[in-house]
């Protein structure tokens, strides 16, 4: 399906890697202009580098760490004519309670929670003042199904996700959609290191990492370019009807039963 996004410019943040760099990569196929942030500056370089060979369309890398508020006012100044803002950057350690302490805990929402929000502020005011825009927060299905053992994770996300819904049920007043998806089981690099570990901890073999995901609903976790098409498809105009609205992405786990 051709989305009709060719010629627009976006802004996508954790893009060096997992599904960051799965949305770069579709919007690249998708002919946009490729703005990435992240804070390795080599890979970022590297991903800018091969997605413009591969696709011909302009990439631009944007080395900057968005736990830190002048860094995100800089991107923001950088890009802030993006017709497209994808936020994604950022991961929440897991733990209960008893094991986040406070330092942690503000550590990972000034990166996953308030840089979604204070980038969102800068790039979507000049959307307002355009009157056209998109915006899709990557966010996670912790938010919708909190998790004592992520309790720092599962409130970041469920506050990102009342952040989308508030602000894309009035941002179409001036012409900008908001949105967000909410990935399960994603296996992405963070993903697969973890399920590694487990496996190690669980069965002192590694390779046994598929029995760890039998359970799951089509027993296998997603893919990061299963998100990234779905971030691309309600970043443009074929989803024109849809905003303050919430993507789970878990082939149904969410309503799996417990005890399954």
């Amino acid at each position: 399906m051709d989305l009709n996004l060719r010629g627009q410019s976006v802004l996508i943040t954790g893009a060096s890697r997992g599904i960051g760099r799965a949305i770069a990569e579709v919007m690249a196929e998708e002919g946009c202009t490729l703005h990435l942030a992240a804070r390795d500056e080599a890979l970022l370089g590297s991903v800018c580098a091969e997605l413009s060979a591969k696709y011909k369309v302009d990439a631009h890398a944007h080395p900057h760490d968005l736990s830190i508020t002048d860094e995100i006012v800089k991107l923001g100044a950088a890009c802030i004519d993006v017709d497209i803002l994808v936020n994604n950057a950022g991961a929440i350690p897991r733990g209960p309670l008893s094991e986040i302490d406070g330092k942690t805990w503000r550590k990972a929402w000034d990166l996953k929670v308030f840089g979604f929000i204070d980038l969102t502020r800068v790039i979507f005011a000049r959307m307002c003042e355009r009157r056209r825009g998109t915006i899709v927060n990557v966010i996670g299905m912790a938010g919708e199904r909190p998790d004592w053992k992520y309790i720092a994770g599962s409130a970041g996300n469920a506050a990102l996700n009342s952040f989308t819904l508030s602000l894309g049920g009035e941002s179409v007043r001036y012409g900008v959609r908001v949105n967000c998806v909410n990935p399960g089981p994603i296996m992405s690099d963070r993903f697969r290191e973890g399920i590694l570990r487990r496996a190690r901890l669980t069965f002192n073999d590694e390779s046994r990492w598929p029995e760890l995901l039998a359970d799951l609903p089509i027993k296998r976790a997603g893919t990061p370019r299963e998100v990234a098409d779905a971030v691309a498809f309600l970043a443009s105009d074929r989803a024109s009807y849809i905003s303050g609205a919430a993507l789970r992405i878990d082939a149904g786990l969410k309503h799996r039963s417990p005890d399954l």
